[in-house]
């Protein structure tokens, strides 16, 4: 009721407007990586919503905020963005549940194919993660989106999707420890260097989040990026994805200005 009123009275965009008159100017994250939680949780306080009949969990409203999020980063000129959106973990969850998650995700993935705005910022697309797991259709999708962009570089955009932190780990050791087995590789020259060329965001210019964001007030990162995340700046939002606006950005976008960053020193 509250933020009925304030959006009928412009409260939002006033606030809105005032917020990036703050943070225009400033260091923005060349990268942020974002936690997307709260989807279910969201569904359950919002029974009565049209988005609610065709899918009960809440994922199509998560995705549309996803579709959103395109818009508002590039207006901030924020180059990477990765997003955690399904980890292998998921796989538990309620088998109708899962399958809607594929069904959307196949949508939505299939859309950006002809989304304009992709094409047109040049934006980098790829899926992140052990894909292999994925149905078959939703794999032919995704491989149609990553070569419809992989010449792109302007933007980069990661779903990490059937993702694990330390699967990925996992995945880079064993490249790692085949080409050492076929003599392409010598111990010696391992480093960490070395090991980022055979992550899943090598592809990127910048693999390392400046900043992470976790939606629905949850403070953990349940395995997203191990390795890129060791010195990246953690924010934790009481918002469920959904309900993620553009101000929710902007206020991580401020903290993030007014932090001091050490990287280790």
């Amino acid at each position: 009721m509250l933020e009925r009123l304030l959006s009928v009275i412009g409260a939002y965009t006033i606030y809105e407007k005032w917020l990036w008159l703050q943070v225009k100017n400033g260091i923005k994250p060349e990268h942020i990586a974002i936690i997307l939680d709260g989807n279910r949780r969201w569904a359950n306080e919002n029974e009565t919503h049209p988005l609610l009949i065709r899918d009960k969990w809440g994922h199509g409203g998560g995705a549309d905020t996803v579709e959103q999020l395109l818009d508002w980063s590039h207006m901030i000129g924020v180059k990477n963005i990765t997003l955690y959106t399904f980890s292998t973990e998921n796989f538990t969850r309620h088998s109708d549940e899962v399958a809607q998650i594929m069904q959307i995700a196949e949508e939505r993935f299939r859309k950006l194919i002809m989304d304009e705005r992709i094409h047109r910022d040049k934006v980098h697309v790829k899926v992140i993660g052990r894909t292999n797991m994925l149905p078959e259709s939703l794999r032919n999708t995704i491989g149609e989106l990553e070569a419809a962009t992989e010449n792109y570089d302007c933007y980069f955009w990661n779903f990490a999707f059937a993702y694990g932190g330390r699967a990925e780990i996992v995945d880079a050791a064993k490249i790692i420890a085949k080409k050492v087995k076929d003599n392409e590789l010598e111990i010696e020259d391992i480093s960490e260097g070395t090991f980022e060329k055979y992550l899943y965001t090598s592809h990127m210019t910048k693999q390392d989040p400046d900043m992470i964001i976790r939606t629905s007030g949850e403070e953990r990162l349940s395995g997203f990026l191990l390795w890129q995340a060791a010195y990246s700046e953690l924010l934790f939002l009481d918002v469920y994805w959904p309900d993620f606006r553009f101000i929710d950005l902007l206020r991580a976008i401020r903290v993030f200005q007014h932090r001091k960053r050490r990287f280790g020193t």
